[in-house]
């Protein structure tokens, strides 16, 4: 045999060799994604991301936190300039002022006009004294008339004098009245004062409110994935300036076929292998089986290529693991999520629980 034939034997027996461990490796795989009771399903880590937004347009005056940053609930992330809603605010409080100082001559005025009420119906009182007065004499003028003992003349003056103290008297009266309608007049005015005054500070909380705003603040724990706009940017109400993924609601997506689908239950436990730690098994819960299948993903792979409707299923990782390991937490991570579907069978030694310490 030549060196030739020698050298293509080696190549053949190498070839077979590969194919065989290859065969192995497959009948392994296959062998162990075919325990009894266990279904499997591949997926990837996911995270429940937060938009950090402006309510306001505006310009950034600061973005405090770098991407990858881990931060705290109701942390600063970032600023936007507040130089005219400051300016706002100092002219409400200016308005707030002059509409206190409007209530305060508003009440003054009510008093004056109460003092003009009191002196007109002592005045009424008097044109009142007065008419009886007059009353008083004409009845004298009239008994000493009728006994010859005074003249028709003196008759006639007393009977005009009560006259003219009935007319005192009615516009004694209707002075009351014109005084009483100030008096109305001037507590309108105490109101309005007063009502301009609760709509000044109104304009003062809103443009509070939006000077707190214009303070970004984390709504809870995370990790910063990405910033979106830098310091200086003009953005629009509702840009976007930072991304956080909330740590603590950490999920792997995968599909199941739909036979299996009916048979897991909402809290079943779940063992998730991430394909970058093999050697570590991560605990979860069934926490959202979706209610409709659908076409299997491209990026899923099955079982039986034949296998078209697949149910969505989210596996949540307990927040308290994660927030042990929070450094260590990696959105897009593929693996393989196992589910028992059999309450009867035990997890096997190499599905049993192992995390970093």
């Amino acid at each position: 045999m030549n060196a030739s034939n020698i050298k293509t034997l080696v190549k053949v027996l190498l070839l077979l060799a590969v194919v065989a461990i290859a065969w192995y490796v497959w009948n392994q795989l296959e062998n162990n994604n075919k325990t009894p009771g266990l279904v499997n399903g591949n997926g990837r880590i996911e995270a429940v991301e937060i938009d950090i937004a402006t309510k306001l347009g505006g310009r950034v005056d600061q973005i405090l936190v770098n991407e990858g940053q881990f931060v705290q609930k109701d942390q600063v992330l970032a600023s936007m300039q507040t130089d005219v809603l400051n300016a706002q605010l100092a002219e409400a409080k200016a308005q707030h002022n002059r509409a206190v100082n409007g209530v305060l001559s508003a009440e003054a005025y009510v008093a004056v006009r109460n003092s003009d009420v009191a002196a007109a119906k002592a005045v009424v009182i008097q044109r009142e004294s007065e008419l009886d007065a007059a009353k008083r004499r004409l009845a004298r003028s009239e008994v000493l008339a009728r006994e010859k003992a005074s003249s028709a003349q003196e008759l006639d003056d007393n009977r005009a004098q009560v006259r003219s103290a009935s007319a005192a008297v009615v516009a004694a009266k209707a002075q009351v009245a014109a005084a009483k309608a100030a008096v109305s007049a001037a507590q309108a005015q105490v109101v309005g004062a007063q009502s301009e005054i609760k709509a000044v500070e109104a304009t003062i909380a809103r443009i509070q409110a939006d000077i707190d705003d214009s303070l970004l603040k984390s709504p809870r724990a995370g990790r910063v994935q990405y910033r979106i706009a830098q310091p200086g940017e003009v953005t629009s109400p509702g840009g976007k300036l930072l991304s956080l993924v909330d740590l603590s609601d950490v999920y792997m997506t995968f599909f199941i076929p739909e036979e299996i689908a009916g048979r897991v239950a909402l809290g079943a436990e779940v063992r998730i292998v991430l394909d970058a730690a093999p050697n570590y098994v991560v605990p979860a819960k069934i926490s959202f089986v979706d209610s409709t299948a659908q076409f299997t993903p491209k990026t899923v792979e099955t079982e039986k290529e034949r296998q078209k409707l697949m149910f969505r299923v989210k596996a949540k990782i307990d927040p308290e693991l994660l927030e042990k390991h929070l450094d260590k937490v990696k959105t897009g991570l593929p693996g393989l999520a196992w589910i028992k579907v059999d309450s009867q069978v035990e997890w096997p030694q190499s599905l049993r629980i192992n995390v970093p310490n």
